[in-house]
């Protein structure tokens, strides 16, 4: 909500949501969908299950949105990935598996695994979606990301309210929060948003995905955590296969 409210002057200044006025009901419709998809769901199911499951199976779960993203853009976009781009996604499923090995998914925890294979659910559909609403070329990816930003932070806020009551932050977690809205939240959705314009979903979702990694090496650079040979092998194939992905059909 911070983060809404963070980009809300600009794009008020800049004019960018002068266009909303004139859009159809069916595109006030995606953006309301996305909104709820993408923040409400995504996010919220996200923390959900963190509170469940370890961070690393979370992550991993995680991970397996760029498989559903490609399928799902087939149907719903008519996006078909190239023999290239399917081989780039199974090299980085491989490299993903190969870091978090071994992987030991806790017993009688169903809900946490419940909660994060809808989350990964919502964020397959919400990077479809997302895809949809900018490719049209309607709004601009500020626009987009206020709007929707807006209904699914006003919701998932509500909700967590209305649960958990009003938390009591020290000043330093404000500052934590601060931080993550306009870097984290504001400034990263914007630049989601306005890749999707030209990217497809599966190449946009896969890119997204090696955030797995740069954190760990943001660990092992900041933190001094130590990065076993075989994660530097996951990483690497990783990146192999980030880089196929990216490798496009030349158009005649």
């Amino acid at each position: 909500m911070l983060a809404f409210l963070c980009l809300l002057p600009f794009a008020l200044r800049s004019g960018q949501l002068a266009p909303l006025r004139g859009l159809p009901a069916g595109t006030w419709l995606r953006l309301i969908l996305l909104g709820l998809l993408f923040y409400s769901a995504t996010q919220g199911a996200q923390f959900l299950s963190l509170f469940f499951l370890p961070a690393v199976t979370v992550s991993l779960l995680l991970s397996f949105t760029t498989i559903l993203v490609a399928l799902l853009g087939i149907v719903l976009l008519g996006e078909r990935p190239t023999a290239t781009q399917w081989a780039g996604v199974a090299i980085y499923v491989c490299a993903v598996l190969i870091y978090f090995y071994p992987v030991s998914l806790p017993r009688a925890e169903w809900i946490g695994l419940t909660v994060a294979v809808a989350g990964v659910l919502a964020n397959s559909l919400s990077s479809i979606l997302s895809r949809h609403v900018n490719r049209s070329g309607d709004l601009e990816p500020l626009a987009i990301t206020v709007v929707s930003m807006g209904i699914g932070a006003g919701v998932l806020l509500g909700g967590g309210v209305a649960v958990q009551g009003w938390p009591h932050l020290e000043p330093l977690h404000w500052a934590i929060i601060l931080w993550l809205a306009v870097v984290n939240t504001a400034f990263a959705f914007t630049l989601w948003n306005l890749t999707l314009r030209t990217l497809s979903a599966m190449e946009s979702s896969i890119l997204n995905n090696t955030m797995l990694f740069q954190i760990a090496v943001l660990a092992w650079v900041f933190l001094g955590e130590r990065l076993t040979a075989r994660q530097v092998v996951g990483m690497v194939l990783a990146m192999g296969g980030t880089l196929a992905v990216q490798v496009r059909r030349k158009r005649l």
